[in-house]
């Protein structure tokens, strides 16, 4: 029996960026707030919150004042930063480079958008940490979409440019983008084609996992894939997984495991998210290993 945890998985950049300013500042002071989740994985949150970080929200960032906050890897609108100056709140920014320099681009569109009486649309999850950080590039005024029902809250009369949250599936984004190219034509408005604006913004570091997942998922015959449920970049990539392997199970952490998942199989492999923590792919292989009764030579 081979158990492999994928070389690949685990933080992205920004997310390892965040976690590591996190922790130099737990290791200096007691406690640290930090505005929402670090990291759409509970068990690590529950790690650094034994540390002393402290999750809050935007209304409790309200009445804070005179203290530091860390600004984790999503981003956040402008909003925030106002807040901050107002109640003289040192912000720890721990913004992913990648999302910064997005929100930078969706500022300037939306400038140009209002001179041209256009639409900026962003495809990815509502409510999403990232996502409200885009949309407050735009004053809130910019059509978030998730599905193709979304679509309909187009107008396909103006002219249309196209973001996607950068944690999002490529071949997702690229599914609307067809649809909504579809529609311009559909509902009459052939001439704005020329004036839709379709910009793959997700990132270049999440999209390459998906052939890599995928290669990884075919060579195994178990796939145990491990990572937070709130996870939207989990829940995206661990599709790629099911589609390589049908034999594929999310979890969370080593409690969730099934000994039947791995019965007749020869092989198997962990893999994550990009907000899954090396550690936990660590205990989910000695969990297995433990069920499995492994003799170190059969590892």
């Amino acid at each position: 029996m081979k158990i492999t945890i994928d070389k690949n998985s685990g933080y992205c950049f920004g997310v390892e960026y965040a976690i590591a300013m996190a922790e130099e500042e737990l290791n200096e002071n007691s406690s640290l707030y930090c505005l929402g989740d670090i990291v759409h994985n509970d068990k690590e949150v529950a790690r650094l919150s034994a540390k002393g970080l402290k999750i809050i929200n935007r209304e409790d960032l309200k009445q804070l004042s005179d203290c530091k906050v860390l600004i984790r890897a999503h981003g956040e609108p402008p909003e925030t930063y106002q807040i901050a100056l107002k109640n003289n709140i040192e912000l720890i920014d721990a913004s992913c480079p990648v999302v910064l320099k997005l929100q930078n681009r969706i500022k300037n569109a939306y400038d140009n958008a209002k001179q041209h009486n256009g639409q900026i649309v962003i495809y990815g999850k509502k409510g999403h940490a990232e996502v409200i950080g885009l949309s407050g590039q735009t004053n809130e005024e910019a059509i978030i979409v998730t599905d193709e029902k979304d679509l309909e809250n187009l107008d396909y009369s103006k002219p249309i440019t196209f973001f996607s949250q950068t944690t999002k599936s490529t071949e997702g984004f690229y599914k609307m983008k067809d649809l909504i190219e579809k529609n311009i034509q559909e509902k009459g408005f052939s001439d704005n084609l020329a004036l839709f604006d379709a910009n793959d913004s997700i990132c270049r570091q999440v999209a390459n996992r998906e052939p890599q997942l995928a290669k990884f998922a075919q060579e195994n015959d178990v796939i145990v894939f491990v990572s937070g449920k709130k996870s939207s970049n989990g829940k995206s990539l661990f599709a790629v997984c099911q589609k390589a392997n049908p034999r594929s199970y999310f979890v969370e952490d080593e409690k969730e495991l099934q000994p039947e998942w791995f019965e007749n199989c020869e092989s198997i492999g962990i893999c994550g998210a990009t907000s899954t923590p090396m550690w936990l792919m660590e205990n989910v292989k000695k969990e297995i290993e433990t069920q499995m009764c492994l003799l170190p030579q059969d590892l």
